[in-house]
Protein backbone atom coordinates (compact mmCIF):
# COMPACT_ATOMS: atom_id res chain seq x y z
CA UNK A 1 0.00 0.00 0.00
CA UNK A 2 1.12 3.48 -0.99
CA UNK A 3 0.00 7.14 -0.51
CA UNK A 4 0.42 9.86 -2.92
CA UNK A 5 -1.09 13.80 -2.45
CA UNK A 6 -1.87 16.02 -5.00
CA UNK A 7 -3.55 19.55 -4.98
CA UNK A 8 -4.56 22.35 -7.75
CA UNK A 9 -5.12 20.18 -10.89
CA UNK A 10 -7.27 23.23 -12.27
CA UNK A 11 -9.18 21.50 -14.32
CA UNK A 12 -5.85 19.79 -16.86
CA UNK A 13 -7.64 16.46 -16.74
CA UNK A 14 -5.27 14.98 -19.60
CA UNK A 15 -2.20 15.60 -18.32
CA UNK A 16 -3.36 14.29 -14.70
CA UNK A 17 -4.87 11.13 -16.68
CA UNK A 18 -1.42 10.71 -17.97
CA UNK A 19 0.45 10.77 -14.73
CA UNK A 20 -2.32 8.22 -12.90
CA UNK A 21 -1.29 6.01 -15.94
CA UNK A 22 2.16 6.22 -15.07
CA UNK A 23 1.50 5.37 -11.28
CA UNK A 24 -0.58 2.72 -12.13
CA UNK A 25 -2.15 2.84 -8.91
CA UNK A 26 -2.83 -0.59 -6.82
CA UNK A 27 -6.58 -1.19 -5.28
CA UNK A 28 -5.07 -0.78 -1.47
CA UNK A 29 -3.41 2.47 -2.25
CA UNK A 30 -4.40 5.46 -0.72
CA UNK A 31 -4.77 9.12 -2.36
CA UNK A 32 -5.47 12.34 -0.92
CA UNK A 33 -6.43 15.43 -2.91
CA UNK A 34 -6.37 19.04 -1.84
CA UNK A 35 -8.58 20.70 -3.70
CA UNK A 36 -9.23 22.84 -6.80
CA UNK A 37 -9.90 20.61 -9.13
CA UNK A 38 -11.85 23.25 -11.43
CA UNK A 39 -11.71 26.26 -12.71
CA UNK A 40 -8.48 27.74 -14.92
CA UNK A 41 -8.36 24.50 -17.00
CA UNK A 42 -10.06 23.32 -19.94
CA UNK A 43 -11.81 19.86 -18.30
CA UNK A 44 -12.67 21.20 -14.54
CA UNK A 45 -15.61 18.36 -14.31
CA UNK A 46 -13.09 15.62 -15.94
CA UNK A 47 -10.75 16.36 -13.52
CA UNK A 48 -13.55 15.31 -10.57
CA UNK A 49 -14.63 12.03 -12.34
CA UNK A 50 -10.47 10.97 -12.25
CA UNK A 51 -10.22 12.25 -8.90
CA UNK A 52 -13.70 10.03 -7.78
CA UNK A 53 -12.31 7.08 -9.46
CA UNK A 54 -9.06 6.93 -7.33
CA UNK A 55 -9.02 3.80 -4.10
CA UNK A 56 -9.75 5.31 -1.20
CA UNK A 57 -9.23 8.34 -1.95
CA UNK A 58 -9.83 11.38 0.36
CA UNK A 59 -10.73 14.59 -1.29
CA UNK A 60 -10.68 18.31 0.31
CA UNK A 61 -12.52 21.78 -0.34
CA UNK A 62 -10.30 24.17 -2.06
CA UNK A 63 -11.13 28.07 -2.56
CA UNK A 64 -12.37 27.14 -5.99
CA UNK A 65 -14.84 24.87 -5.32
CA UNK A 66 -16.12 27.00 -2.45
CA UNK A 67 -16.45 29.76 -4.92
CA UNK A 68 -18.10 27.27 -7.54
CA UNK A 69 -20.66 26.45 -4.66
CA UNK A 70 -21.46 29.99 -3.88
CA UNK A 71 -22.77 30.25 -7.30
CA UNK A 72 -24.55 27.55 -7.17
CA UNK A 73 -26.33 28.50 -4.20
CA UNK A 74 -27.19 32.13 -4.96
CA UNK A 75 -27.04 31.94 -9.07
CA UNK A 76 -28.92 35.35 -9.29
CA UNK A 77 -26.24 36.80 -7.55
CA UNK A 78 -23.93 39.24 -9.58
CA UNK A 79 -20.68 39.38 -6.48
CA UNK A 80 -20.82 35.45 -6.58
CA UNK A 81 -21.09 35.03 -10.22
CA UNK A 82 -18.05 38.06 -10.39
CA UNK A 83 -16.09 36.69 -7.72
CA UNK A 84 -15.98 33.06 -9.84
CA UNK A 85 -15.76 35.04 -13.30
CA UNK A 86 -12.60 36.90 -12.23
CA UNK A 87 -10.91 33.32 -10.52
CA UNK A 88 -11.07 31.16 -14.04
CA UNK A 89 -15.00 29.86 -13.06
CA UNK A 90 -16.83 30.21 -16.45
CA UNK A 91 -15.42 26.86 -18.48
CA UNK A 92 -16.72 25.10 -15.17
CA UNK A 93 -19.79 27.10 -14.67
CA UNK A 94 -20.50 25.95 -18.34
CA UNK A 95 -20.27 22.58 -17.93
CA UNK A 96 -21.84 22.17 -14.88
CA UNK A 97 -25.14 24.31 -16.79
CA UNK A 98 -24.73 20.97 -19.14
CA UNK A 99 -24.81 18.51 -16.81
CA UNK A 100 -28.19 16.54 -16.79
CA UNK A 101 -30.17 17.78 -13.57
CA UNK A 102 -30.03 14.57 -11.52
CA UNK A 103 -26.23 14.82 -12.12
CA UNK A 104 -25.74 18.23 -10.60
CA UNK A 105 -27.72 17.72 -7.73
CA UNK A 106 -25.31 14.30 -7.04
CA UNK A 107 -22.14 16.44 -7.64
CA UNK A 108 -23.44 19.64 -5.61
CA UNK A 109 -24.22 16.83 -2.78
CA UNK A 110 -20.89 15.56 -3.23
CA UNK A 111 -19.07 18.95 -3.14
CA UNK A 112 -20.82 19.77 0.26
CA UNK A 113 -19.36 17.13 1.53
CA UNK A 114 -15.99 17.87 1.57
CA UNK A 115 -13.86 18.53 4.64
CA UNK A 116 -11.63 20.99 5.18
CA UNK A 117 -8.85 18.66 6.27
CA UNK A 118 -7.33 15.34 7.18
CA UNK A 119 -4.59 13.56 9.28
CA UNK A 120 -2.55 10.79 8.29
CA UNK A 121 0.23 8.24 9.52
CA UNK A 122 3.16 7.42 6.60
CA UNK A 123 5.99 5.81 7.73
CA UNK A 124 6.12 6.79 11.42
CA UNK A 125 5.36 10.45 10.17
CA UNK A 126 2.24 11.90 10.99
CA UNK A 127 1.33 15.21 8.30
CA UNK A 128 -1.91 17.47 8.45
CA UNK A 129 -3.35 18.16 5.11
CA UNK A 130 -5.24 21.51 3.80
CA UNK A 131 -5.68 23.21 0.97
CA UNK A 132 -4.15 26.15 1.89
CA UNK A 133 -2.60 26.01 5.57
CA UNK A 134 -3.17 26.54 9.18
CA UNK A 135 -2.51 28.78 11.72
CA UNK A 136 0.91 28.62 13.53
CA UNK A 137 -0.05 26.63 16.76
CA UNK A 138 1.17 29.10 19.65
CA UNK A 139 0.48 26.45 23.21
CA UNK A 140 2.96 25.02 24.95
CA UNK A 141 5.33 21.95 23.87
CA UNK A 142 3.34 18.59 23.25
CA UNK A 143 3.30 14.86 21.65
CA UNK A 144 0.86 14.83 18.96
CA UNK A 145 -1.21 12.52 17.40
CA UNK A 146 -3.93 11.99 14.91
CA UNK A 147 -6.79 12.79 17.14
CA UNK A 148 -5.32 15.98 19.20
CA UNK A 149 -4.53 17.32 15.51
CA UNK A 150 -7.63 16.41 14.40
CA UNK A 151 -9.44 18.58 17.73
CA UNK A 152 -6.87 21.62 16.70
CA UNK A 153 -8.05 21.55 13.51
CA UNK A 154 -11.79 21.33 14.01
CA UNK A 155 -11.52 24.65 16.09
CA UNK A 156 -9.53 26.31 13.40
CA UNK A 157 -11.78 28.37 11.07
CA UNK A 158 -12.34 26.65 7.99
CA UNK A 159 -11.24 30.39 5.97
CA UNK A 160 -7.84 30.03 7.08
CA UNK A 161 -7.86 26.28 5.80
CA UNK A 162 -9.05 26.96 2.49
CA UNK A 163 -7.73 30.50 2.36
CA UNK A 164 -4.87 31.42 3.89
CA UNK A 165 -1.09 32.38 2.66
CA UNK A 166 1.99 33.97 4.26
CA UNK A 167 0.59 34.22 7.36
CA UNK A 168 0.92 30.35 7.30
CA UNK A 169 4.01 30.41 4.96
CA UNK A 170 6.30 32.83 6.38
CA UNK A 171 6.35 31.04 9.68
CA UNK A 172 6.65 27.84 11.99
CA UNK A 173 4.26 25.86 12.04
CA UNK A 174 5.05 25.47 16.06
CA UNK A 175 4.07 21.70 15.70
CA UNK A 176 7.53 19.82 15.00
CA UNK A 177 9.94 20.68 17.85
CA UNK A 178 14.01 21.51 18.30
CA UNK A 179 14.46 17.64 17.58
CA UNK A 180 12.08 17.05 14.65
CA UNK A 181 9.65 15.46 16.10
CA UNK A 182 5.61 16.54 14.99
CA UNK A 183 3.65 16.47 11.94
CA UNK A 184 4.52 18.16 8.73
CA UNK A 185 1.73 20.44 7.27
CA UNK A 186 1.28 19.79 3.30
CA UNK A 187 -0.81 22.43 1.53
CA UNK A 188 -1.62 23.68 -2.17
CA UNK A 189 -3.51 26.57 -2.82
CA UNK A 190 -0.43 28.85 -3.35
CA UNK A 191 1.61 27.92 -6.46
CA UNK A 192 5.36 27.69 -5.66
CA UNK A 193 6.45 30.34 -7.44
CA UNK A 194 4.65 32.89 -5.71
CA UNK A 195 6.41 31.90 -2.57
CA UNK A 196 9.60 33.56 -3.93
CA UNK A 197 7.68 37.07 -3.22
CA UNK A 198 7.31 36.27 0.41
CA UNK A 199 9.74 35.45 3.30
CA UNK A 200 9.67 31.84 2.87
CA UNK A 201 13.15 29.63 3.26
CA UNK A 202 12.86 26.78 0.50
CA UNK A 203 14.47 23.51 -0.05
CA UNK A 204 15.19 24.22 -3.83
CA UNK A 205 14.16 26.81 -6.01
CA UNK A 206 10.51 27.36 -6.57
CA UNK A 207 11.46 26.92 -10.35
CA UNK A 208 12.83 23.84 -12.18
CA UNK A 209 15.35 23.85 -14.92
CA UNK A 210 12.66 24.46 -17.40
CA UNK A 211 11.34 27.20 -15.34
CA UNK A 212 7.97 25.83 -14.30
CA UNK A 213 6.84 25.81 -10.82
CA UNK A 214 7.31 22.41 -8.79
CA UNK A 215 6.52 21.49 -5.01
CA UNK A 216 9.09 22.36 -2.32
CA UNK A 217 9.86 21.77 1.60
CA UNK A 218 9.44 25.08 3.48
CA UNK A 219 10.71 26.13 6.96
CA UNK A 220 13.58 26.42 9.31
CA UNK A 221 15.28 22.73 9.57
CA UNK A 222 17.99 24.42 12.08
CA UNK A 223 15.55 24.89 14.57
CA UNK A 224 12.99 21.59 13.50
CA UNK A 225 15.68 19.02 13.97
CA UNK A 226 16.39 18.77 10.04
CA UNK A 227 12.59 18.95 9.22
CA UNK A 228 10.81 21.33 6.89
CA UNK A 229 7.85 21.49 8.94
CA UNK A 230 5.36 22.54 5.37
CA UNK A 231 5.06 21.25 2.09
CA UNK A 232 3.59 23.28 -0.80
CA UNK A 233 2.71 21.42 -3.50
CA UNK A 234 0.73 23.73 -5.61
CA UNK A 235 3.08 23.02 -9.08
CA UNK A 236 1.46 26.09 -10.62
CA UNK A 237 -1.22 24.34 -12.54
CA UNK A 238 -3.45 26.81 -12.55
CA UNK A 239 -1.12 28.65 -14.76
CA UNK A 240 -1.45 26.43 -18.02
CA UNK A 241 1.31 25.40 -19.87
CA UNK A 242 4.47 27.32 -19.65
CA UNK A 243 3.45 27.89 -15.84
CA UNK A 244 3.64 24.38 -14.07
CA UNK A 245 2.76 20.91 -14.18
CA UNK A 246 0.90 18.39 -12.21
CA UNK A 247 2.24 16.73 -9.06
CA UNK A 248 1.78 13.91 -7.29
CA UNK A 249 4.08 13.04 -3.96
CA UNK A 250 4.04 9.36 -2.84
CA UNK A 251 4.15 9.96 0.78
CA UNK A 252 5.94 6.75 2.00
CA UNK A 253 9.55 7.68 0.46
CA UNK A 254 8.99 11.08 -0.80
CA UNK A 255 9.36 10.40 -4.53
CA UNK A 256 7.74 12.75 -6.61
CA UNK A 257 5.79 12.36 -10.35
CA UNK A 258 5.07 15.18 -12.73
CA UNK A 259 3.59 15.44 -16.30
CA UNK A 260 3.85 19.00 -17.98
CA UNK A 261 1.09 20.65 -19.21
CA UNK A 262 0.63 20.83 -22.78
CA UNK A 263 -0.69 23.99 -24.75
CA UNK A 264 -4.65 23.67 -25.06
CA UNK A 265 -4.70 20.86 -22.53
Amino acid sequence: MATYVFSDIHGHAEPLRRLLDRISPEDDDRFYCLGDMVDRGPAPLDVIELVRMLPNVCVLSGNHEILMLDWIHRPNSFDSLLDWSINGGVVTKAAFERLDPSKRSELVSWLEALPAYAVCAVSGRIYVLVHAGITPYRGTARDWDEDALRDMLSETDPQVLIWVREQFWEHPTGLVDETGAGPIVIAGHTPSRYLMRMDAVTDRPPLDGDGLCQSVRVGDPEACGGIWDKWDIDSGCAGGAGFGKVTIIRLDDGAEFTEPIASGE
